[in-house]
């Protein structure tokens, strides 16, 4: 799940990626067009209902792809994404339009 908050500017917008319990992850990490794909460099913080989440602001007028890399060894797109685009691995990726 996306949740999105704009700069009062309109440049900037606060993106809080949630991926939710049923997950059943251990861990995650954000990974994407933002951080080059990074598997460990922005981890997601775990909630208390088991959840996960992560804030990132993003600059206006573009679309990132995007994933979550959980336990270390799966993919999983975010299931309400804005958009799913075909990647060269054989699958999608997530896609948020800010």
């Amino acid at each position: 799940m996306l949740q999105k908050v704009y700069s009062k500017t309109g440049r900037t917008c606060r993106v809080t990626f949630v991926l939710p319990s049923e997950a059943k992850a251990q861990n995650a990490f954000l990974c994407g067009d933002f951080n080059d794909w990074n598997q460990d460099s922005h981890p997601l913080k775990r909630r208390k209902d088991g959840s996960f989440a992560r804030m990132l602001w993003l600059e206006t007028g573009r679309q990132y792809r995007f994933r979550y890399w959980l336990d270390g060894e799966r993919w999983e797109n975010d299931w309400l994404a804005d958009a799913y685009l075909p990647n060269g691995y054989g699958s999608e990726d997530s896609v948020v339009t800010i």
